[in-house]
């Protein structure tokens, strides 16, 4: 089971569960990963919600590396999720939640995935500081 308050979140990718978890390595993988100096231009970066498949991919390899999971950007770029590309902006959504926060009182429905991450109009909840 997932913990929230740890910055965990619930992923199933290829029929298969996973943790994902944005551990204080997995954000220094990310730092390097996008040439971002310090965790404010990570997280301005991702306010901005203009994330592309690559940035995808490496956000889910650093959340599953910080979850315990051993892979590449490579290996999540052959993996699949229900709900295809959106399945993965799903994903990416629930984890920057949790990680440099989101939705008071929501962190447990969007940490299981059940849709939360989805507003009352139908549209998708945005990323972490978009309005």
């Amino acid at each position: 089971m997932v913990n929230c308050r740890r910055g965990e979140v619930e992923a199933e990718f290829d029929g298969k569960s996973y943790t994902l978890c944005m551990t204080l390595g997995a954000l220094a993988e990310l730092e390097a990963a996008f040439g971002d100096e310090d965790m404010l231009a990570l997280a301005t970066r991702f306010e901005r919600g203009r994330l592309s498949a690559v940035d995808l991919q490496k956000i889910i390899a650093a959340g599953l590396s910080g979850g315990g999971h051993v892979v590449t950007v490579e290996d999540v770029g052959r993996m699949r999720a229900d709900g295809g590309a959106a399945g993965f902006v799903d994903v990416v959504a629930r984890l920057l939640n949790v990680t440099f926060g989101g939705p008071e009182g929501s962190e447990d429905q969007l940490a299981k995935g059940d849709g939360s991450s989805v507003l009352e109009d139908g549209s998708a909840r945005p990323f972490p500081g978009m309005t």
